[in-house]
């Protein structure tokens, strides 16, 4: 796609700065986007393909460049997710994607280090709030997350964001009865993850797959023992948490403070 671009830039006789002025943009994003080192987005490639007179062949890559707002690995994750029978996560550091807001979601790519161009939080924002479709399909999944006490008191993005996710996580508890919230309080002496976050999902044909985001990062896990090691884990922080209805009055507590 990079190459593609450059191509039709040189054939229109425009520079990197030529191209990112006629599209409002930053010279280093259209050249990071022409060294593959950052995925174009829907609008630059329609703008694009009209500034250069690609007549099409930029805007029919569209639908390509879609499938690669995801890394590879986490590409197949999502596509497991869609149609999975359970899923089960353990957060630490952030509520679930599954059950953020719109502005919660927005305030984590926000604070993302490097920082993303503006049009590069657009579409992570919308793919985030593309996923939580997976909640209501039909037949609807059996969902469980044990989430970190202190990962819902973050105030990312401010008060205000995190008073509105917290009452957008006990709405989707109350009005969803799939769905299992459990905190993990943070006065605990004994805790089995500790080692950190975890995702785990079962599809309709009896597999079952972990998935681990980290600094090194993106690890799916398909392995047969290891993914049993990981729902013997998530058992037993389970175990270790909250019930799900003292969960659901510790974060009405938590939203009246605020």
């Amino acid at each position: 796609m990079g190459e593609l671009v450059k191509l039709f830039r040189g054939l229109a006789d425009m520079t990197q700065r030529d191209l990112a002025e006629r599209l409002l943009m930053s010279e280093s994003l259209v050249g990071a986007y022409e060294r593959a080192e950052r995925i174009p987005t829907t609008a630059f490639l329609v703008e694009a393909d009209a500034a250069l007179g690609a007549k099409g062949v930029l805007a029919s890559c569209v639908a390509m460049m879609e499938e690669e707002k995801y890394s590879p690995k986490f590409l197949n994750w999502v596509r497991t997710v869609v149609d999975a029978v359970s899923i089960n996560a353990y957060e630490t550091m952030v509520v679930p994607g599954m059950l953020q807001t719109p502005a919660y979601a927005r305030a984590l790519y926000e604070v993302r280090v490097p920082a993303y161009e503006p049009e590069e939080i657009d579409r992570y924002v919308e793919v985030r709030l593309e996923l939580q479709a997976v909640l209501d399909r039909k037949p609807r999944p059996t969902v469980s997350y044990v989430v970190e006490e202190a990962a819902l008191q973050r105030p990312i993005g401010g008060d205000a964001v995190l008073k509105e996710q917290l009452a957008h996580l006990l709405e989707s508890v109350r009005t969803r009865n799939h769905l299992t919230v459990q905190v993990m309080p943070t006065h605990r002496p004994v805790h089995a993850g500790l080692h950190g976050a975890l995702q785990l999902l079962s599809t309709a044909k009896g597999r079952n797959l972990g998935f681990a985001e980290g600094q090194g990062g993106d690890t799916l896990i398909s392995k047969p023992e290891e993914v049993n090691r990981l729902i013997d884990l998530f058992g037993v922080l389970r175990a270790q948490a909250l019930s799900p209805w003292e969960s659901a009055a510790l974060i009405e507590r938590m939203a009246a403070k605020l």
